[in-house]
């Protein structure tokens, strides 16, 4: 398969790369990065190559700093085992000592409570981005034992399998780009874990549903769309943990879940980008 390569060149780095990743890799056909000093080169199947979309993720991300400058050339360079290459530079992620999440080629490690064995293909979800990292943390101190567990936009299934291995007494993972979708059923299959993976938004949540726990790592607008129909089906007394979205943002999303009967239990942040816990008290 043929790549695309765009050197991205930005006045400053930091946060502004993160979300220019963030962007392109979750919500676009990227599937491999490479930071440089001066910014990234991004990776993407030549027939999937849209300067309009990459256009528009650097609009997106020069909204919160419109100071940003930034340039980029496009190149197509030769045919060359791009597997290769990224498993060269793809690290395996130790989250707070307690799980280790892994790629097939990463070694087996038995100090640690739970190891993840991620195929990350296109989806997104292999602990390394902040967001991933946190709510990883989140779980860590929360039991679901015998707990009913959803996660909403599941990506590469990171989260499920973690809440499966932690012994939920079912856990259901939902994800609207069929890629992700795929991608997930193979990492449950890989992780030896019973998960209920579908294909779609948060429309399948209509019904008699409900979960002890559901976990939404997407991003700000999405939740605060979608924050209600979490609240619909999600037990008196359960948690929601969100992240996607800048500390800066910690105030919209709090207010939703306060209009919801939710407070905030717990917070994280990682980089400039949260992590929270709300725990729903009485249907808004």
């Amino acid at each position: 398969m043929k790549y695309t390569e765009v050197d991205i060149v930005l006045s400053e780095c930091g946060i502004y790369r993160d979300m220019l990743i963030y962007s392109l890799g979750d919500e676009g056909p990227y599937d491999s990065f490479e930071e440089t000093a001066k910014g990234l080169k991004a990776y993407v199947p030549s027939e999937q190559y849209d300067e309009r979309f990459l256009e528009q993720c650097l609009d997106e991300v020069k909204k919160c700093a419109p100071a940003l400058e930034y340039k980029y050339t496009v190149t197509e360079p030769e045919d060359k085992d791009y597997n290769e290459e990224w498993e060269r530079s793809h690290q395996a992620v130790l989250v707070e000592n307690f799980c280790w999440v892994r790629a097939p080629f990463h070694p087996h490690r038995d100090d640690v409570e739970y190891e993840i064995e991620i195929e990350p293909k296109m989806s997104f979800g292999t602990a390394h981005h902040a967001t991933t990292y946190m709510m990883l943390s989140l779980l860590q101190n929360k039991n679901v034992e015998g707990l009913k567990v959803l996660d909403m936009g599941s990506g590469t299934g990171v989260l499920a399998i973690l809440a499966a291995k932690k012994r939920a007494s079912y856990v259901e993972a939902i994800d609207v780009d069929e890629w992700a979708y795929k991608n997930a059923v193979e990492n449950f299959e890989r992780n030896g874990v019973k998960v209920n993976a579908l294909l779609g938004d948060a429309s399948l949540l209509a019904g008699e549903k409900k979960f002890d726990v559901i976990m939404a790592n997407i991003n700000r607008n999405i939740l605060l769309r979608d924050m209600p129909a979490y609240a619909a089906v999600l037990s008196e007394g359960g948690s929601l943990f969100v992240s996607g979205f800048y500390e800066h943002d910690i105030d919209a999303i709090k207010s939703k879940a306060e209009s919801l009967g939710m407070h905030l239990e717990r917070k994280l942040t990682r980089n400039e980008w949260a992590s929270l816990e709300f725990v729903l008290t009485h249907k808004g």
